[in-house]
């Protein structure tokens, strides 16, 4: 992702006086496919290749030769977010169709086929070395969004308020549930392959940004993990920016999925800041609840169940989602944001999570190759 510089900003006028608003930058892998039988391909060469010169900062590798990733430069407005994936994902999907090969927002390749080649760099050589079949199939692709926030310090104690609310944007976020020709029964069948990996998990209560990097060094000294960059907990400080970077969604499949992504991350953000600045206490959810959260969100998406994460117990998600965005309202309307957010969230009511848009398609026609020239219509927008 491009730098991220000037992450608080002052607020314009017409906001109340001392509130500070806070940017968002998201970040978006993709799969690709061949476009006749929907399988992944290591072609992310011949893409970049095509990729417009003034764009190709803004567009890297991953790490399977099937994949490619895009990010937004951060901004203060949906509206910035908005145009900038937009122009990124046509872009990129034009490149794609230049190269022979499909793009892909979606969370893994539904359709099997050999495993794509890990991209030739010496970092991933020592990844595979050291992890060996941990490396997942088609490939895996996520969102991250980075928020700015002022210190590390401050964005440890963020990091231990937004903790009981991830599950909830892991619901939202289900985009993967066919895997190797069959559905999985999970709305996410990326998150399944992803906890392969020693390193992800949700992000442990933190005592300071000194236990933060505490447990850097300790789980780098353990093998677990090579670097600091290999630190896959849902929600952590960004390695690069001076951000807070949630990375618990599989990418979405539209752009109007990830701006409203992009601003509940916001919103979730602003409100444990506010949190902190009024000594309000986080909620101090056990590890083996969230763990189990989060699982649940996976399996059901939004069309299920999910967990209340304050009593334990089943709730529906999408009670549970109406819930959290109230939570989430003032800072929503602070940021300018409740109006466009509402009209996105009506949409996801409608039409349903990612998983269940491509189950849909699979319900009408039992070929997945049909959901896969679906998500490459929503991909492109």
């Amino acid at each position: 992702m491009v730098a991220m510089t000037g992450q608080v900003a002052e607020a314009p006028s017409g906001t109340a006086a001392g509130t500070e608003l806070l940017t968002v930058g998201v970040e978006e892998e993709f799969l690709l496919v061949d476009p006749h039988t929907g399988a992944a391909v290591p072609a992310v060469d011949l893409v970049l290749e095509q990729v417009p010169a003034e764009l190709r900062g803004q567009v890297e590798r991953e790490f399977q030769t099937s994949q490619i990733e895009i990010g937004s430069p951060p901004g203060l407005e949906l509206s910035s977010i908005r145009h900038s994936l937009g122009v990124l994902r046509r872009a990129l999907a034009d490149a794609a169709e230049r190269a022979g090969v499909r793009l892909l927002a979606i969370g893994t390749g539904p359709v099997d086929g050999p495993v794509p080649p890990v991209v030739d760099k010496p970092r991933f050589d020592r990844m595979v070395e050291r992890f060996r079949l941990l490396v997942p199939g088609p490939g895996n692709n996520g969102m991250h969004v980075h928020v700015g926030v002022p210190d590390p310090e401050t964005g440890v104690q963020v990091l231990n308020h937004v903790r009981p609310w991830l599950p909830m944007l892991h619901a939202v976020t289900t985009n993967s549930p066919f895997a190797r020709n069959e559905d999985t029964g999970y709305a996410s069948w990326r998150s399944v392959e992803w906890e392969r990996w020693p390193s992800v998990a949700p992000t442990p209560w933190l005592e300071s940004h000194e236990h933060y990097e505490r447990l850097i060094r300790q789980l780098i000294a353990s093998g677990v993990m090579l670097d600091e960059g290999m630190l896959y907990w849902y929600a952590r400080l960004s390695a690069k920016y001076p951000t807070v970077e949630l990375r618990i969604g599989d990418v979405c499949p539209s752009v109007d999925d990830a701006v409203l992504v992009a601003a509940l991350v916001r919103a979730m953000v602003a409100t444990a800041m506010s949190d902190v600045e009024a000594d309000r206490p986080a909620l101090t959810t056990d590890h083996h609840l969230l763990v189990g959260a989060h699982w649940r969100a996976a399996h059901d998406g939004l069309e299920g169940d999910g967990v209340d994460v304050t009593t334990g117990e089943l709730r529906p998600a999408r009670e549970l989602l109406d819930r959290f965005v109230e939570r989430m309202r003032p800072a929503l309307e602070q940021h300018g944001d409740w109006a466009e957010v509402t009209d996105l969230l009506d949409v996801l009511r409608r039409h349903g999570t990612g998983a269940a848009r491509q189950r849909a398609v699979f319900a009408r026609t039992g070929r997945l190759i049909d959901v896969v020239e679906d998500v490459a219509r929503q991909t492109r927008g």
